[in-house]
């Protein structure tokens, strides 16, 4: 069986290859250092199943990526990073649901927690692409 797609979304190359690192051997991980990265790789490779991004960077934030890439893939999972509590607080419900953000993690984060945290939204991206 061939690994579930994974994207990782952050301006800040540290974080970049710590969350490449950490999931390689589970995943098939696509790096973007940028949204408009990101939203290129969607172009050319397609849907996948979790996309993990950085809230605050450049061109646009994280959850107008997951945004932008709910309307074109609405089985992809989104998991959310900031630096700032405030940054997600200051996002509506309504957005957070938009963006289908499944959780929002503060950084520093615990890469076990992340890991496992991952494994179940890939778990909910299987079961709803079966079902659909």
């Amino acid at each position: 069986m061939s690994k579930l797609r994974l994207m990782v979304v952050d301006d800040e190359r540290d974080n970049l290859d710590l969350l490449y690192r950490t999931f390689r051997r589970d995943f098939q991980v696509h790096r973007a250092d940028s949204p408009l990265d990101a939203i290129a790789l969607l172009d050319t490779e397609g849907e996948m199943a979790v996309i993990i991004t950085d809230q605050s960077m450049p061109e646009m934030t994280g959850l107008e990526l997951l945004s932008k890439a709910r309307v074109r893939f609405p089985h992809t999972i989104g998991i959310l990073l900031t630096g700032y509590s405030e940054d997600a607080l200051d996002a509506s419900p309504d957005m957070m649901n938009k963006a289908n953000v499944f959780k929002c993690i503060s950084k520093p984060f615990d890469t076990q927690d992340l890991k496992a945290l991952v494994q179940t939204a890939a778990e909910i991206y299987q079961t709803n692409k079966q079902s659909a």
